[in-house]
C-alpha cells in the first residue's frame, strides 16, 4: 500500500491521538495544538478522511464515537521527514537540527533529549560498522 500524506490539519488530529490516546471528536476538537476554534463538524468530518485513509479507527461508546490511531507516529512521520530531509535540506540532518534550533529557545531538559537521540545514533552507526 502507497504509503498516505496526511493534511497539516490531520497531522495535528493525529498528534494529539498519539499523545493522549483514545479520544471522542470533542476532546480531539478541545486539544488541537494549534488552538483554532473549528466546528465539531469539521473535526467530525477530518477524522472520517483519516478513517478512510486507514489512519485512525473508531469504537462506539455511548453516543460518541471514539477515535484511535491505527499507526505509530514514527510510521506516519518517518516518510515525511525523509521526503522534508531530502527536499528541503539537501539530505543533511544537520541543515535540519540547525533550522529546527534556530530562534527557537531550548531548555536543558531538551538539550539532553537531543543529546541522547544523537549517542543513540552513534551506537547503531557503530554497531552497523562492526557488522561489515
Amino acid at each position: 500500500m502507497p504509503h498516505v500524506r496526511p493534511s497539516e490539519l490531520e497531522l495535528q488530529m493525529l498528534s494529539v491521538l498519539w499523545d493522549r490516546g483514545p479520544s471522542s471528536v470533542r476532546a480531539v476538537m478541545e486539544a488541537m495544538p494549534d488552538g483554532k476554534d473549528r466546528a465539531y463538524t469539521t473535526v467530525l468530518s477530518v477524522m472520517q478522511v483519516l478513517e478512510k485513509k486507514k489512519l485512525v479507527g473508531h469504537t462506539q461508546q455511548g453516543q460518541a464515537n471514539v477515535y484511535h490511531p491505527l499507526k505509530k507516529r514514527e510510521q506516519v512521520l518517518r516518510p515525511l521527514m525523509k521526503d522534508l530531509l531530502r527536499n528541503v535540506f539537501g539530505g543533511s540532518p544537520a541543515r535540519a537540527l540547525q533550522c529546527l534550533l534556530d530562534g527557537n529557545s531550548v531548555d536543558e531538559d531538551e538539550l539532553a533529549k537531543i543529546r541522547q537521540v544523537i549517542q543513540e545514533v552513534e551506537g547503531e552507526t557503530g554497531q552497523q560498522g562492526d557488522a561489515s
